[in-house]
């Protein structure tokens, strides 16, 4: 007689394995970061400080002074400090006198890991985003991990509290966008209104998505059939345009007697920013503010995986391809619509940083959260 042997135990049915793999796949943009998360962690506090960590700290202790009438105007050290928000860097100092250490390397290690939480905080709004633009959770998957990915970027993400922070409210911002309009509710574009007031606190570059959703507004109002509609569409976008307004001057104490001076001084900084630095770029030592046009596409070029850059330019590529051949579909289809928004929000800013000559320095830094439509573009 043949001997038998004892089928394999299992700690778990087929039926349970059928789950747990159901429940990967459903979540798997969440586990993804959560993965990630685990990794970040355990990085925390390696990568060294950065130049602008001192000031910035300086910085948002000169507004929390102002905030709290032990002066009665914003004291930084720096002129050009007095037009930058307090959005990010503010709850980062709080968090530093709430838990009562004062020791320099616990501060730094707290403040890389939640630019770091912040950064996997903006990668999943960027996979959820990639979900609703394709119906694929393998596609929205990729689109993360091309955003996680990103060498340069993710080093930044632990010790860069200027950019990476902007970075990842961008994508938020983008992703509350789409479920704005395809909810078009007024909660939704509330929601919306707060993010983008968030994202031009960080950085005034923000304004730019401001007015990608107005105007795109504005193109719902032409179509509106009805007084009922129009009044729909007026109404919400009455309602997000305030909501990033307060939000972008709540968060700006040093704009507090004059926001519209604030305003324009920010947008200044864009094209005119007093700090000119000497640069090393392809061999040669040469002043930030005469930097070729091509510095920052050029940095984005070189430090951007070949696959991303490759697959970037197609959707790209793809966007006119596909408008050609469906005349007049960009006001009809929402993620045609979308697609050119997102191709708007990477290439307007390098055209306009290289046509107005802007003074930019530390590689491509400024215009890291450019790389967010792009990843989605290439998804």
């Amino acid at each position: 007689m043949g001997r038998t042997f004892p089928q394999s135990i299992s700690l778990f049915s087929p039926a349970q394995r059928a789950a747990v793999v159901s429940f990967l796949t459903a979540q798997s943009g969440l586990v993804a970061c959560g993965l990630f998360l685990l990794v970040g962690l355990g990085l925390a506090g390696d990568y060294g400080a950065w130049g602008d960590e001192r000031f910035q700290r300086d910085m948002v202790k000169a507004n929390l002074r102002y905030i709290l009438g032990q002066t009665d105007r914003v004291e930084t050290r720096f002129p050009v400090e007095q037009y930058y928000g307090v959005s990010f860097e503010l709850p980062l100092l709080l968090a530093e006198g709430t838990l009562g250490r004062e020791d320099y390397y616990y501060v730094h290690r707290l403040r890389e890991g939640v630019t770091h939480l912040l950064f996997l905080t903006g990668g999943f709004f960027c996979y959820l985003l990639a979900y609703r633009l394709f119906n694929n959770r393998l596609i929205a998957l990729f689109a993360l991990l091309l955003f996680l990915l990103h060498p340069r970027i993710y080093a930044h993400s632990f010790f860069n509290s200027k950019d990476l922070p902007f970075l990842s409210m961008f994508a938020v911002a983008l992703y509350l966008t789409e479920r704005a309009f395809r909810k078009d509710t007024a909660g939704a574009f509330l929601l919306l209104g707060i993010a983008v007031g968030i994202a031009t606190n960080l950085r005034i570059m923000g304004a730019m998505l401001f007015l990608a959703v107005v105007g795109m507004r504005v193109l719902d109002l032409a179509l509106a059939k009805g007084w009922g509609e129009r009044k729909r569409v007026l109404a919400t976008v009455g309602l997000f345009a305030a909501a990033a307004g307060l939000v972008w001057y709540g968060a700006a104490p040093n704009g507090w007697g004059g926001p519209l001076a604030q305003l324009t001084g920010a947008l200044s900084l864009t094209t005119d920013h007093p700090v000119v630095l000497d640069i090393m770029f392809r061999g040669d030592i040469i002043s930030s503010d005469e930097l070729p046009a091509h510095y920052g596409l050029s940095w984005f070029m070189t430090t951007t995986p070949p696959p991303a850059l490759f697959l970037g330019v197609v959707g790209m590529a793809a966007l006119p391809a596909w408008g050609l051949t469906r005349p007049g579909a960009v006001f009809r289809n929402s993620r045609l619509r979308f697609g050119w928004l997102l191709a708007g929000c990477c290439g307007l800013p390098l055209l306009g940083v290289a046509l107005a000559g802007s003074n930019t320095y530390d590689g491509w830094r400024h215009l890291y959260f450019i790389y967010v439509p792009f990843a989605l573009l290439a998804a």
